[in-house]
């Protein structure tokens, strides 16, 4: 408990100072007075001021606009009966907190010109007293036109840092669960399947045992192959969901193209500024995915692959001469492209295809550069 108070105390600053010291001010002033009555109306006014105050802050809708009123004629009053204009910098801070717009507005501009009002006529009279705190006065004035503006803009931005947090939880939670389907759906694709067939051929081997001994040989023999096909496919998987820098896909890029003698076209070191490792894992997955269907599908001898980053997205480019491809089933069912063009769209990117002279695949993903960042990329 103790600790949670020094920090309230710490964070606070001078603030609780400098309006305790405001709040013992306006009985300097009333005092002044040589009138009996004219003391108790202020101290009357004084504390009425206070409790409206109070109650102005817990107020909402029709409320506000009548407790700003009578905070309002309060601070006229004091200010034309003891030239104590303070009053006006406790509604200006107010003001800056009324979350309605047209609120805002509405009783910024009725206090604005009210203070106006009563300053100037004290200018008129030419008050001794006035006239020894006319610095004071103009700094109260001046924080009458900004102070509300100031802290009005100020809860906006906290509001909207909120909402940004509040969306940000939710991207995250989306992503987890975009995470588990995928981790699911590979689990079905790479285990389903040949754990079906494991099953299929050792039913069949068991069964031909003691009638055909060497078809059953092999039948056990397909069954062993599958079943390191299977773990080799689930290693994959794993390391795929450890996520992989593009660095080093770039790296296995190449070792793929060089197998499948096709030369490589691009560049040796990989910058990229501040990209999460997420951002990443996505974009490497649609690099290996583009790889691997100029091997199997292009029958090209050179494959480029481009990858710029600038201050509005990052964009990688693979094109290949080999034999194009057909724009009409190029997302059809089987070709890759499909996966390719769903990972990008779930991180608010894109996918095009051309095919002239060879295929040309440009994958586009916003930049998560923070904008203290953004210098070093010019």
């Amino acid at each position: 408990m103790q600790k949670r108070y020094m920090t309230f105390q710490k964070s606070s600053g001078i603030s609780p100072y400098i309006w305790s010291v405001l709040s013992l001010l306006p009985f300097y002033f009333i005092f002044q007075s040589s009138s009996s009555i004219e003391i108790i109306v202020g101290i009357v006014l004084t504390i009425l001021f206070f409790i409206s105050y109070r109650l102005a802050f817990m107020s909402k809708k029709w409320p506000v606009y009548l407790w700003t009123c009578i905070l309002i004629g309060i601070s006229i009053t004091m200010t034309i009966l003891f030239q104590f204009v303070y009053f006006a910098f406790y509604i200006a801070y107010y003001n800056g907190n009324i979350k309605n717009r047209v609120a805002f507005i509405t009783l910024y501009v009725i206090h604005l010109v009210s203070t106006t009002i009563s300053i100037n006529y004290h200018f008129v009279l030419q008050n001794e007293l006035f006239l020894k705190q006319l610095p004071f006065i103009v700094i109260v004035w001046i924080s009458v036109i900004l102070l509300p503006f100031n802290i009005y803009n100020r809860k906006k931005q906290d509001q909207l840092e909120e909402q940004l947090k509040d969306a940000n939880d939710r991207i995250s939670e989306l992503v987890k669960m975009e995470e588990r389907q995928r981790i699911a759906r590979d689990l079905h694709d790479t285990l389903g399947q040949k754990l079906s067939l494991i099953g299929l051929k050792s039913d069949l081997a068991s069964k031909l045992i003691y009638k055909d001994p060497e078809q059953a040989r092999s039948e056990l023999k397909d069954v062993q192959q599958t079943a390191r096909t299977a773990l080799n496919e689930v290693r994959k998987m794993v390391s795929s969901m450890r996520g992989i820098r593009l660095k080093d896909e770039i790296v296995l890029v190449k070792q793929i193209l060089q197998a499948a003698q096709i030369d490589f076209i691009g560049e040796d070191e990989i910058k990229l500024v501040n990209v999460s490792l997420f951002l990443e894992n996505i974009l490497s997955m649609c690099l290996k995915e583009a790889v691997t269907n100029v091997v199997k599908h292009s029958h090209a001898s050179r494959c480029l692959v481009h990858i710029v980053q600038s201050e509005r997205d990052i964009c990688i480019t693979v094109k290949d001469n080999g034999e194009g491809i057909n724009a009409e089933k190029a997302f059809g069912k089987g070709s890759g492209l499909l996966g390719i063009k769903e990972r990008l769209e779930f991180v608010n990117g894109s996918l095009c295809v051309h095919s002239d002279g060879g295929t040309t695949l440009a994958m586009t993903v916003p930049n998560d550069v923070k904008p203290r960042e953004k210098e070093e990329l010019a």
